[in-house]
């Protein structure tokens, strides 16, 4: 725990944004809300695979993921509280060890899905500091543009299994939304990485 709360600077679809200028052929989950809007507007790209409410599954899709596709890097882009309901897949992420997985928490220290209301990051709790513990080969909180750029070539090159917590704003942002049918989006999804062999 911190003993002094540092105040985040850092906007979260410029984040999201200078993330993804690099994504190459990486496979992205996102969590709910706003790092589904983050990513969308972005680009929406069919190697997206969006969460519709399911929160708490992001990091734990990424992780099987990267162990089915083992030569794909592979980009949790989340939320804090999204993230803080599933602290145990940190640990299993861990004892895992996918060297191609990167998850990416952007913390606005708040639940932006149901009226903001702030969630525990903003009273100290560490998610860097718990990745670390549970066995991730980097882990880091981020607050500058200058950490922000070393942290990006970690998340795209670092053997992992990689964490980076970026402090952002609260500032909204423009609501841009991408497909919302599940099926369609697995689907979609699906022919993307497999081509032909979705079929089998």
């Amino acid at each position: 725990m911190t003993a002094k709360h540092r105040k985040p600077v850092l906007d979260r679809r410029k984040a999201a944004a200078e993330i993804l200028k690099q994504r190459g052929d990486a496979l992205v989950v996102a969590g709910l809300g706003a790092p589904c809007w983050d990513i969308v507007a972005v680009g929406d790209n069919p190697l997206n695979f969006y969460t519709w409410g399911a929160m708490g599954s992001a990091a734990m899709i990424g992780l099987g993921l990267a162990l089915a596709q083992p030569k794909r890097r592979v980009l949790v882009i989340t939320g804090d509280g999204e993230m803080l309901m599933a602290l145990g897949a940190l640990a299993t992420i861990g004892v895992q060890q996918p060297r191609n997985l990167a998850v990416i928490v952007m913390d606005n220290e708040h639940y932006g899905e149901t009226g903001m209301q702030q969630t525990h990051t903003r009273f100290g709790v560490d998610l860097a500091g718990m990745a670390k513990a549970a066995g991730f080969r980097a882990a880091d909180t981020i607050y500058s543009a200058a950490q922000l750029k070393i942290g990006i070539s970690q998340i795209h090159r670092q053997p992992g299994p990689v964490f980076a917590a970026i402090k952002v704003t609260t500032a909204k942002a423009p609501l841009i939304l991408p497909p919302r049918e599940g099926t369609v989006l697995k689907n979609r999804f699906r022919e993307a990485l497999l081509g032909d062999k979705a079929d089998e």
